[in-house]
């Protein structure tokens, strides 16, 4: 019977050097071979989703920010974007309590340079990887974004951040990974939905489907999905939400997690 499997990047398929085992483009290529589909299902938005050497792993489509994007095939079937003036209030805001935003869309994503210096890790890996595509959040472009979410730089005092998240929960779904970095996500919007709309589209039986992710904004989609498979390198939460924990993703874990469930 055919399955869906939804596969997270950072940490699952690659790490942060964009190191992808070989078992997993093997594990992949056997996955569509014996006629089911593969999706990747991500927090980055589309516009940070662009590596040659990723996408030739072979997908059938690509689930982005966090369900926000969801495309099949090349095309866009669902997207949600923020209106731009309830962008400019929420980025006033939360710059008021100290955060640092950058927002995601499908097309750009906009950091201010001035906000994270050389040595920011996040600024680092998008200025490696977005050339053109990072642009900044104020001068022409100020309010002017299309953005389907936002993730922030949140090392300010814990009651200042605390209270920002009180004052955002009604509008977003708050992904606090750790102290220092969140992901902001429009209301009704995660990794699980966007599972979901594929099977709606794809019309596959959400009992036929798999999700391999490590982190955070993986939980949803661990649980949601028929099969929750954690890599080992992954976050004790991440884990607790699996049903099953496979190896490390540079110990073969994506192609030991397809095999144990009979997928190739």
């Amino acid at each position: 019977m055919k399955s869906a499997v939804f596969f997270d990047i950072d940490g699952t398929l690659w790490n942060y050097e964009k190191y992808i085992p070989d078992s997993a483009r093997e594990g992949i290529k056997k996955l569509r071979e014996n006629g089911h589909l593969a999706f990747i299902c991500s927090g980055r938005a589309r516009a940070f989703i662009q590596d040659k050497n990723l996408l030739s792993l072979g997908f059938d489509g690509i689930v982005c920010s966090c369900g926000c994007h969801v495309e099949i095939n090349g095309d866009v079937l669902y997207e949600k974007v923020i209106d731009k003036d309830f962008a400019k209030k929420t980025v006033e805001m939360i710059r008021s309590y100290g955060f640092r935003p950058i927002l995601e869309g499908p097309k750009k994503i906009y950091m201010d340079d001035d906000e994270f210096d050389h040595n920011d890790y996040f600024g680092n890996v998008l200025r490696r990887d977005l050339g053109p595509d990072l642009v900044t959040v104020g001068g022409d472009y100020y309010g002017d974004w299309v953005i389907n979410k936002m993730s922030c730089a949140t090392d300010v005092a814990a009651d200042k951040r605390l209270e920002c998240f009180d004052r955002l929960s009604k509008y977003y779904s708050i992904i606090a990974h750790n102290d220092d970095v969140c992901e902001l996500v429009p209301a009704g919007h995660n990794k699980a939905t966007g599972m979901m709309k594929v099977c709606e589209l794809v019309g596959i039986d959400p009992a036929n489907t798999y999700a391999f992710g490590d982190s955070e904004n993986d939980i949803d989609m661990l649980q949601a999905a028929h099969v929750g498979i954690a890599m080992g390198n992954g976050t004790d939460r991440a884990k607790a939400a699996a049903d099953y924990v496979t190896t490390a993703f540079d110990e073969d874990g994506i192609y030991n997690g397809l095999k144990h469930f009979g997928l190739i």
